[in-house]
């Protein structure tokens, strides 16, 4: 495996927020990663099905991961746009993302969330900036 990506991987797992969402690496190759997370009940709304917060979260981080793993540059959220399509109760939930778009400063990106029978859960679109070291 590429050590930089590797180093990228372990960064998102050392992150407190990340652990206490619960979130699991299933695969991480450049560009190409795979989120899982358990549904648990304190993260369900008061309707008993995973909070929209949540969806945001992990659409965040997938974003953030494909990103960083093809760029090798550190980005931040600018803007995050996010359909949900279908409720989720119990059991799994996971991530993809790909990049729409990329310029020097900025990047585009799409996320989905889907269950284990691969039904989309939400959709989204972020747009990243790049923290390059100049």
């Amino acid at each position: 495996m590429n050590k930089v990506v590797d180093e990228i991987r372990e960064s998102f797992e050392a992150s407190p927020f990340f652990s206490h969402v619960g979130f699991e690496i299933v695969r991480f190759d450049e560009g190409d990663i795979l989120l899982k997370l358990g549904v648990r009940p304190p993260l369900l709304n008061v309707n008993e099905t995973l909070h929209g917060g949540v969806h945001a979260t992990m659409l965040d981080f997938i974003l953030g991961m494909v990103i960083r793993s093809s760029t090798r540059t550190r980005c931040v959220t600018m803007n995050l746009n996010i359909n949900y399509l279908a409720p989720t109760i119990a059991g799994e939930i996971f991530a993809k993302g790909k990049i729409l778009q990329q310029g020097y400063r900025t990047v585009t990106a799409e996320g989905e969330l889907f269950d284990p029978e691969e039904n989309l859960l939400a959709k989204g679109v972020g747009t990243f900036k790049l923290i390059r070291d100049y």
